[in-house]
């Protein structure tokens, strides 16, 4: 009798740990989520929830490359500090400013590398604060010598799911920017003929336009010579300590740079709890009646479209500043500026979804400064900018959100598509031994290095 009843208790154990270790996904999938699931399977061009997945940063073979610049893992390192490094910072306009700016100056980490404040500053600038929003224009230096963005920096995450940098897309010779060769030369991008993508032509046309300084000199005096052996060990070291593979090295590390650690990844990697109620009703807002799926898709929502829902620019934010020589016509044209074809203008590019909440300011103009604006914009048909009307995407005014909509949809965008832990992409310290991102005296102050 006693064997008999420990045999019914142990299989009825082994049962139990048999369906906890096969059906326990079941027993926590509600109808919210069988509901999302087939919404995102309709949305995966036939691949799947998969297909929104973002790989993890050190799985080289998954994350989108540029042929010409594989990955590896010497050259992640080196451009992760070259991003960060404020030596290189050594070609400014005023003698002052030397070595006190980085790449990372308008591209803070502490920001979920958007742009602390509404419109970058690189030389020229002074502070921090706490996230980057501290930083201003140095009265001391003339305003034609300071370095300002017609545009918002956009966010560093996701450029690896981008054939082309920059809103309109003018940086990089393939993909979208076939066939606008005749225009490389006329809009000053003649970086395009080398033949990169977006990425890697941006890390090589950025050191110029913002007065960055990497070449051989620096690469010796600062200690970077190890780690540009091994990144280019295969580039003759005749041809190895250059501001082009200096370039890609910093691309290389962006390409890195991905929110792969936010609840909504987790959700789709079958974690059906690491999303509230909540934000499964926002999502499932986001990839049905929001329309919002259409452009942001993809492991980082979007697109490699452009298109155009009227957004205001510069010249209508009250705190910027838009030099003369920054050809802002065309800079408000956005994919038509560069592209000179009337259909494309006023239309820039999608941008990812994630950590937008460090953003603080939205838009390629900053014109607005919630997600809930951006959300409410796009529920009306009332333009910032009148002259998108005839390129319209047919998303503007198109949706019609209820209020509770519109709440549900922007708690998802707030908080699951958060990576908290962004941290992790920036090093402990720089080569030179500067402060970074920024090292001006202000700053040096915010950011505890004296």
């Amino acid at each position: 009798m006693i064997t008999k009843y420990l045999y019914l208790v142990s299989s009825a154990f082994i049962l139990l740990v048999s369906c906890a270790e096969t059906d326990d996904y079941e027993l926590v999938r509600t109808e919210l989520d069988i509901r999302l699931e087939e919404l995102l399977v309709q949305n995966a061009n036939g691949q799947g929830k998969s297909f929104f997945i973002l790989p993890d940063s050190d799985d080289f073979t998954s994350i989108p490359q540029d042929p010409l610049n594989p990955l590896n893992s010497y050259k992640v390192a080196l451009g992760k500090l070259l991003l960060h490094e404020t030596a290189a910072g050594s070609d400014p306009k005023m003698s002052q400013m030397e070595e006190t700016y980085s790449c990372a100056t308008c591209h803070p980490v502490a920001s979920s590398f958007y742009s602390g404040r509404s419109q970058g500053i690189g030389e020229g600038g002074t502070g921090f604060g706490f996230v980057g929003e501290g930083r201003q224009i140095d009265l001391n230096i003339p305003i034609d010598s300071v370095d300002l963005q017609p545009v918002r920096p956009p966010t560093l995450l996701h450029v690896a799911y981008q054939e082309t940098a920059l809103w309109n897309g003018s940086l990089g010779a393939t993909g979208p920017n076939f066939g606008t060769e005749s225009r490389w030369v006329i809009t000053e991008v003649v970086e395009n003929n080398l033949g990169f993508q977006g990425v890697e032509t941006q890390g090589l046309l950025g050191q110029s336009i913002h007065r960055l300084k990497i070449d051989e000199d620096f690469i010796v005096n600062n200690g970077y010579q190890w780690l540009f052996n091994k990144a280019f060990a295969d580039v003759n070291e005749s041809n190895r300590y250059t501001a082009l593979n200096a370039a890609l090295a910093i691309a290389a590390f962006n390409r890195t740079l991905l929110a792969n650690r936010s609840p909504w990844q987790d959700y789709l990697k079958g974690n059906y709890e690491a999303l509230s109620e909540r934000e499964k009703k926002g999502a499932i807002i986001f990839t049905d009646k929001g329309q919002c799926i259409s452009c942001h898709t993809g492991p980082a929502l979007k697109d490699h479209e452009f298109h155009a829902f009227g957004f205001g620019h510069f010249d209508d934010s009250n705190d910027a500043v838009v030099l003369d020589d920054a050809k802002f016509d065309m800079v408000k044209k956005g994919r038509g500026g560069f592209t000179g074809n009337v259909s494309d203008d006023y239309k820039f590019k999608t941008p990812t979804l994630y950590n937008l909440r460090d953003a603080r300011f939205y838009g390629h103009g900053s014109t607005f400064n919630s997600i809930e604006e951006v959300v409410r914009y796009k529920n009306n048909s009332s333009l910032q900018d009148q002259n998108a009307s005839s390129n319209l995407a047919s998303e503007m005014g198109a949706i019609d959100l209820t209020e509770v909509e519109i709440s549900d949809l922007v708690f998802f965008l707030e908080n699951s598509l958060y990576d908290a832990e962004l941290l992790r992409y920036a090093p402990n310290s720089v080569k030179s031994g500067n402060c970074f991102p920024n090292a001006d005296v202000q700053s040096i102050i915010d950011l505890g290095c004296d």
